[in-house]
């Protein structure tokens, strides 16, 4: 793999301009303005990066890059029957398990969890009220209403989310070591093989117990798959909700006539929109979609070699003026059709709606219930933590 030039390739994730600390690294620009792709250490190992919206867009449905790349990370220890990641297989599989939970993620079943997410985010903000200023944004609202919500989805006891955060974050640090973020893993994962084991026995009406009486009794699925399923939905349903809600937070007190906007509307489209534009600014998946070429092939006019790993730049794509006029700013009225904030293709996010409905309900009963709010320190004493495979803040001090 070799990149063109004699200097040393960048990391990633790069480092974000504290002044700015929403926007992606400046140099993503100079990687989409120079010809081919950029070459990167990702994982201490070299990565072709795509950072142009249509070459990533393009090399998403690329028949010659397969999803099928487990990182030593994320893989467990389940004896001789390994646990399949569906996000991390190809077609005609991916497809085959991703079709046995895709009743629980339709557009029909969010909607219609509406009234429940609005209890939880109305509970949560009674908690924020009676006890009255300064809040922790990330610890009091946008955790706990993703992690109820996708507990019970699932049917994952909420009393252990403390358990699940701690180790999901874990397993999403790029700074660890694989051994151990391997043993983050492997620790919900044994959790969600016991509880898998206890709804064989118990069975309720939830997401596992579903997968258990469908599949897992007709031979069709894994008692492992199962669980790992799982792990999947649990820790991608509340760590990238959560971070979306409180960087969105943050993203609208810095943008005030947004804020404002959405506070005073009552058209689900301009909520809806605000949502998906704060999808595409944000872009929070930062380094986590990778494929590897199957065979020799050309992305960009880079000639890539079986063999090599090729990263999604989804901050970069989303940000390329090609794709949108002003990429810079959050405009609520624009049209944000295409966003690769949920990915693009195949493996696009299953969760998506379920996501969607969970922003729009809380971020908007955020900025209806506290219209005075306003961050209780300067902006750069916030703790980003871009070192995670999804960017997020560990915390987001609030007053109003």
């Amino acid at each position: 793999m070799t990149a063109g030039v004699n200097t040393a390739p960048p990391v990633i994730p790069a480092a974000r301009d504290t002044r700015c600390p929403l926007a992606p690294p400046a140099e993503f620009a100079r990687w989409r303005d120079t010809p081919g792709i950029q070459l990167a250490l990702w994982r201490e190992r070299p990565t072709w990066v795509i950072s142009r919206y249509e070459d990533i867009r393009a090399a998403l449905v690329d028949p010659n890059l397969s999803a099928d790349s487990i990182p030593d990370s994320i893989k467990v220890d389940a004896g001789e029957n390994m646990p399949v990641i569906f996000p991390r297989i190809d077609d005609p599989e991916h497809n085959r398990l991703r079709r046995m939970m895709t009743r629980d993620f339709t557009f029909r079943r969010a909607e219609a969890m509406r009234p429940q997410i609005q209890e939880f985010v109305d509970g949560f903000l009674d908690e924020i009220v009676s006890t009255g200023p300064p809040a922790d944004i990330v610890r009091q609202f946008a955790l706990p209403v993703p992690s109820l919500v996708i507990s019970l989805l699932l049917g994952v006891p909420y009393e252990d989310h403390e358990f699940f955060q701690e180790n999901s974050t874990r397993g999403l640090d790029s700074r660890l070591p694989a051994e151990e973020k391997q043993a983050a893993i492997g620790a919900i994962f044994g959790y969600m093989f016991e509880l898998v084991a206890r709804k064989e026995r118990e069975p309720g009406d939830d997401l596992l117990s579903r997968l258990i009486t469908d599949y897992v009794a007709t031979g069709q699925l894994s008692r492992e798959t199962a669980a790992m399923n799982g792990v999947i939905m649990l820790q991608a349903g509340h760590e990238t909700s959560a971070s979306m809600i409180a960087l969105g937070t943050l993203a609208l007190l810095q943008h005030p006539e947004a804020f404002q906007r959405l506070r005073e509307t009552d058209d689900p489209a301009v909520i809806a929109n605000t949502v998906e534009e704060l999808m595409r600014y944000l872009s929070i998946v930062h380094s986590l979609v990778e494929r590897v070429a199957i065979q020799d092939c050309t992305i960009a006019g880079q000639q890539i070699r079986a063999g090599d790993t090729v990263l999604m730049n989804l901050p970069a794509g989303n940000w390329d003026p090609a794709y949108v006029d002003r990429p810079e700013q959050l405009d609520p009225d624009r049209n944000t059709k295409g966003h690769l904030g949920f990915g693009y293709g195949v493996h696009q996010c299953i969760g998506a709606n379920l996501a969607r409905v969970e922003m729009q309900i809380a971020l908007t009963s955020l900025v209806r219930r506290l219209p005075a709010l306003q961050l209780a320190v300067p902006l750069e004493e916030l703790r980003f933590q871009n070192e995670q495979e999804i960017f997020c803040i560990a915390e987001l001090p609030v007053t109003w």
